[in-house]
């Protein structure tokens, strides 16, 4: 089978590390299924396992991506991307990522658990499918479970191009919350507005009124415009630091409009059935910045590297 792997990671070339190949098939364990890829979608996570960060295990091919849409014994589904860990077999949202555990999902034939599967909503492409696992799921847990996204509320999205970005968008527009984002980009800015953001600022820029809550994925560069913008008692979920991990702290400000600042990470299997459900019931479409074939995947990786996407960098494995 084809399958878009890494055999030995590279920090400097992460790109380059990232190969396509012939792999042996892998053989379903009790539980487990086999599904027939159509789609997969990168993440930033499969740029840190190009690098070797955080990857263990014996040395060989393996199989990178978490996001992907196919067919499991003629049911078109969806894999939920995190393992098991709690004893009564339920999920948590920090668990280990199924091509962690050595099933990347980036191939023209995986298996995964049974239970992970959720049937595919009929309106969404193959590649729009694909894009929920990971960022959709991401934006959910954050908007949702972490802070409490609805009418009346207004949210900040940080970095407006992103895949989990993009999603919180359409996502809290949907929930009926006023929507504000940033961008250095003028281009993204106005294709943010067309999602439903009601503002579209520079970086940094003072925005017209505080928000309840600020969907922070910059972290380094952002993190202290999301302190200035939020309103007191608001919240900042923050799911990753795409422009560094380190970020200083403007105490007296937290402490004075007692803001909260939560993790996410992912979401549960509950959490993803409930999204997928969410975006059939208001009917959202996840914004593709493109598709490829699974051949081309290092293009990909190149323009998620380089942060030019907006939306989420798809593979076609049809």
């Amino acid at each position: 089978m084809r399958a878009a792997h890494v055999r030995t990671p590279s920090a400097a070339d992460p790109v380059g590390a990232l190969h396509v190949g012939d792999l042996a098939a892998p053989t379903a364990p009790p539980g487990w299924v086999d599904v027939d890829v159509r789609a997969g979608a990168l993440n930033m996570h499969d740029l840190w396992t190009l690098r070797g960060i955080g990857t263990t295990g014996p040395d060989g091919p393996r199989v990178i991506g978490s996001d992907a849409a196919g067919v499991a014994a003629g049911r078109e589904v969806i894999v939920y991307p995190v393992l098991p860990t709690a004893p009564d077999g339920r999920t948590v949202p920090h668990a280990t990522l199924l091509p962690d555990a050595g099933h990347g999902v980036l191939a023209e034939r995986i298996v995964v658990p049974a239970a992970h599967l959720v049937a595919k909503p009929a309106g969404l492409s193959w590649a729009e499918a694909a894009s929920l696992p990971t960022a959709w799921l991401t934006a959910y847990r954050m908007l949702f479970s972490r802070a409490a996204v609805g009418p009346g509320r207004t949210v900040l999205v940080q970095g407006a191009g992103g895949g989990v970005a993009t999603a919180a968008i359409s996502l809290a527009v949907a929930a009926g919350a006023t929507v504000m984002v940033t961008s250095r980009s003028a281009a993204k800015r106005e294709r943010a507005l067309a999602l439903g953001a009601a503002v579209a600022l520079d970086s940094d820029a003072r925005t017209p009124e505080l928000a309840d809550i600020v969907v922070e994925t910059v972290g380094a560069a952002t993190f202290a415009h999301s302190t200035r913008c939020t309103r007191a008692g608001g919240t900042i979920v923050v799911c990753g630091g795409t422009s560094g991990f380190t970020a200083e702290l403007d105490l007296p400000r937290l402490f004075a409009r007692e803001i909260s600042v939560h993790g996410a990470t992912m979401g549960t299997l509950e959490e993803f059935v409930a999204l997928v459900g969410f975006v059939d019931t208001h009917r959202l479409r996840p914004v593709v910045d493109s598709v490829v074939d699974l051949a081309d995947i290092r293009i990909q990786a190149a323009r998620m590297l380089a942060g030019t996407a907006f939306g989420k960098l798809c593979v076609s494995l049809t």
